[in-house]
């Protein structure tokens, strides 16, 4: 039988468990809808989760697929998460409150408290009530809950945290190491996710998409308007800012349209990858980004690229250029973004990151020009949903086992 990620409810034993990150090395709100817990103190060791809230129209939703393609393994061969059984149907919507992960079952049956919310911000939030208690705490890229310092300190009882997706930018990852926490996720889960929601981000800025659709609803026929500011992207110089999983599936699919691909990275690619692709490198994205009539963020936050597309390095930017941004919202300076938009430098810019999230109503990228924001979803499809749900669940199994 295949591994997870086919049609079906549950996926067959396997020997191998899932690669998971570990704090010594890693690489790279709203109000709960569902309080799942009656507050108390429980001698059961604590899994604590927090997910988005459930669907304004209730849960479940409803579906428009009865199932979703099957997945064997990732592009560069790793195989797809393999726990040895799943609680839920590969499809369903396992991110927010009632989802739970699929998890409520199998962590009952093992012995433990499991406290699901969405409740995760703020003073006196339902999160740092149970965080005390918690030896586990789960939480994703999309709607994070920020395991700081302050704490990790206040967790006497925390042994792992567990990104539901991929990256680790939210914990502190000094006091975890400090505190023996291990930092983990689910490597590679969502990848191609966010690859194609940047590749579909860039599209809709160059061809004007957008604006297009909403003449649509309105009841409007307006060919000039929409294609005044619609163009091919074929022939466009269009670059990566880190070309890992994501920033090279991105080329990969760009490279079909006739684009010209550059990318930067600290790490080159192969000599056979720059020619499959006829990619141009670049040492740095200060050399790379004067070149591109687009620009695709893929690198990780930290110290270094907190920022880096500052007011400064936007200005070396084509006039009329596109940035696209599924990496992390703080890699982009927000007022300078905004500023470039008003005054006509940037054509476009698109992400579904931001800074904080969820972004306050008066956030300056809901209201900027020419902008395809979204909120925080290009990883979080149900097609990932079900390979990081899976993947949870494989962690947790080899956390119990051991």
């Amino acid at each position: 039988m295949p591994p997870f990620g086919y049609e079906g409810v549950k996926a067959p034993p396997s020997p191998a468990l899932f690669p998971t990150l570990k704090s010594s090395f890693t690489r790279n709100g709203a109000k709960a809808s569902r309080h799942v817990n009656i507050r108390h103190t429980s001698t059961k060791p604590k899994v604590l989760v927090a997910l988005y809230p459930d669907p304004k129209s209730g849960y479940p939703p409803n579906y428009a697929r009865k199932d979703i393609p099957k997945i064997e393994s990732y592009p560069d061969g790793q195989t797809v998460p393999s726990p040895k059984e799943i609680d839920f149907v590969p499809g369903e919507l396992l991110g927010c409150v009632s989802g739970e992960l699929g998890l409520r079952k199998f962590l009952e049956a093992n012995g433990y408290e499991l406290v699901v919310t969405s409740d995760k911000d703020g003073k006196d939030c339902e999160m740092d009530e149970h965080l005390p208690e918690a030896e586990v705490v789960i939480s994703q890229p999309f709607y994070l809950y920020y395991l700081t310092r302050q704490r990790i300190d206040k967790a006497p009882n925390l042994k792992m945290a567990i990104t539901a997706g991929i990256g680790s930018d939210h914990v502190d990852l000094d006091a975890a190491m400090e505190h023996k926490v291990d930092v983990t996720e689910v490597t590679f889960s969502n990848s191609i996710s966010v690859a194609e929601h940047a590749v579909m981000m860039i599209l809709a800025l160059v061809r004007n998409y957008i604006p297009s659709h909403l003449a649509i609803i309105a009841g409007d026929w307006a060919i000039s308007d929409c294609v005044s500011r619609a163009y091919d992207v074929e022939g466009m110089h269009i670059g990566t800012v880190a070309a890992g999983r994501i920033g090279l599936a991105v080329l990969r699919r760009m490279h079909p349209f006739g684009c010209k691909l550059h990318y930067c990275d600290r790490h080159r690619l192969s000599a056979k990858v720059e020619q499959e692709l006829d990619l141009v490198y670049h040492q740095s994205p200060q050399d790379m980004v004067p070149n591109c009539d687009v620009v695709t963020i893929n690198c990780p936050l930290h110290s270094e690229t907190e920022h880096l597309f500052d007011e400064k390095l936007i200005s070396t930017t084509k006039k009329g250029s596109y940035i696209v941004n599924t990496a992390r919202g703080k890699i982009c300076d927000r007022d300078a973004i905004a500023k470039s938009l008003h005054e006509g430098h940037l054509a476009g810019y698109a992400g579904d990151v931001w800074f904080p999230q969820p972004a306050p109503k008066n956030h300056p990228w809901r209201s900027m020009p020419h902008h395809g924001m979204t909120p925080h979803t290009s990883g979080t499809t149900l097609s990932a949903q079900a390979r990081y749900g899976a993947g949870v669940r494989e962690i947790l199994e080899d956390y119990i086992k051991d």
